[in-house]
């Protein structure tokens, strides 16, 4: 085997994870250096991010954009299938009201209003200015937005292979629209609340719970270093589930060929794009039948670890970030710029009217905290919700930074219908509008989950 620089297969891997990491450690550093860069809030791998695509647009440095790609596809799948498979956290505030499945509902009809708006813009554009547009491109908002750089590029590469020339990057701009707007208007809200007096300090109404979450070593836990390191058995556990993952999405579309080759022909894209939804539902099973081993005493430990999964999550996440804004390829978007201007503008301003009216309502006790890391969350990612709550909760002892969490995992299931909606607005003009209604349909009834359903109130003697 050749270990020269001239096997490109053997090195170019390495050196774009090099890049990567380099990247990082000196935006580390601009940010504790620069009070500018400091104060804005910007996460650090969205600053990485910007500074490898200036790199990449003025020509110092050219990535292999098809193995960023890959990164993003690969490291979203992976960090969703950390996130489940950790063990559940039971806090004494999260089952009031049903609020973690209220969160849920709150995001994915988030999703749902951006969708709305999005598709609503290419519409309309199509009609008006842009007869050629890729009218379902407007559901990249929620993707871009919403979901972060990982579904927007793999939705938007799915709809490349559908006609949408320049989607990939058009939806990798929107992600990096959406934490714009998350870092900007975020502090701005944070700024005008302190000068009006309106946050609080100090708070303690809430215990710090989430913070259990952050424990290295539980009860009956492997030991951190026996014959295998615990991060190994971690690692070990998220690769599994992946491996696991594909060979049942390869499952599924060989079955779907062999019996339906017109439907597998319209689901084939679909299914692998969204493989972090499968890897997701798969950890959580990994996670069911290790709980159910240590039941009936067949396992006597408990394999998986809180902190380490969530560090390796952190880590594919902050992976997937760099890469995603760093494969946009400006001129792929170079006649896109109007509706991506349209789109970004409305959905930041949409995004927070929405979440300003129902946050109010889900979340009475600590509404700003629920506000600004809901809204961090759905125009960036679940860190730059977290980095805004911070800022007016750092201790994070109101149940916002857990309503994240367990939202989104409720989110994984309340959003399944939106694969529908991607792939039947795709088809055709009739498909958008029907879309359109479907959504708007969906919304209504997730609004009627968040505002009617109550816990019963405990029977008193």
């Amino acid at each position: 085997m050749d270990y020269s620089a001239a096997n490109q297969t053997l090195w170019s891997l390495m050196i774009e994870l090099g890049v990567i990491a380099g990247a990082v450690l000196f935006c580390n550093v601009l940010r504790r250096k620069v009070a500018l860069i400091r104060k804005s809030l910007i996460p650090l791998s969205v600053l990485a991010g910007f500074l490898l695509l200036f790199i990449k647009v003025t020509g110092i440095y050219k990535p292999n954009n098809e193995l960023l790609e890959m990164l993003v596809f690969h490291c979203i799948a992976l960090g969703f299938i950390a996130m489940s498979l950790r063990t559940r956290i039971k806090t004494r505030h999260q089952d009031e009201n049903y609020t973690g499945f209220k969160s849920g509902a709150l995001i994915v009809s988030t999703y749902l209003v951006q969708a709305i708006i999005g598709l609503g813009i290419t519409l309309g554009l199509s009609y008006l200015l842009m007869p050629d547009l890729f009218q379902a491109a407007g559901l990249l908002l929620p993707m871009g937005f919403g979901q972060g750089p990982g579904q927007a590029n793999n939705v938007g590469t799915t709809y490349e292979t559908l006609g949408f020339s320049g989607g990939n990057s058009f939806g990798l701009a929107i992600a990096a629209a959406g934490y714009l707007c998350a870092c900007t208007v975020g502090v701005f809200m944070l700024s005008r609340w302190s000068k009006k007096g309106l946050l609080r300090t100090g708070n303690r109404e809430y215990d710090a719970e989430i913070q259990q979450d952050g424990y290295f070593q539980e009860k009956n836990e492997i030991p951190v270093s026996d014959s295998i390191d615990k991060l190994s058995v971690q690692i070990c556990l998220v690769l599994l589930s992946y491996l696991i993952t594909y060979l049942i999405t390869w499952g599924i579309t060989a079955a779907l060929y062999a019996l339906a080759p017109g439907l597998a022909r319209m689901l084939n894209s679909l299914l692998w794009g969204f493989n972090f939804i499968i890897g997701s539902v798969v950890a959580m099973g990994v996670r069911v039948g290790l709980n159910k081993g240590q039941q009936i005493g067949l396992i006597t430990r408990q394999y998986q670890n809180n902190y380490l999964l969530n560090r390796i999550s952190g880590y594919c996440f902050d992976i997937m970030i760099v890469a995603g804004i760093a494969s946009i390829n400006p001129e792929d978007i170079s006649g896109l710029w109007l509706p991506f201007v349209l789109m970004s503008l409305a959905g930041g301003i949409g995004t927070w009217l929405y979440l300003k009216v129902i946050c109010k309502k889900l979340y009475p006790g600590y509404y700003r905290e629920g506000l600004i890391s809901m809204y961090g969350m759905l125009t960036g990612t679940i860190g730059s919700g977290i980095l805004l709550l911070r800022e007016i909760d750092p201790e994070l002892s109101t149940p916002a930074a857990n309503n994240l969490v367990i939202g989104s995992s409720y989110g994984i299931v309340l959003g399944a219908p939106l694969l529908v909606l991607i792939s039947l607005a795709a088809e055709s003009t009739a498909m958008c509008f029907l879309t359109l209604g479907l959504a708007a349909l969906y919304l209504g009834l997730l609004l009627l989950a968040i505002y009617r359903i109550r816990k019963k109130p405990s029977s008193t003697s």
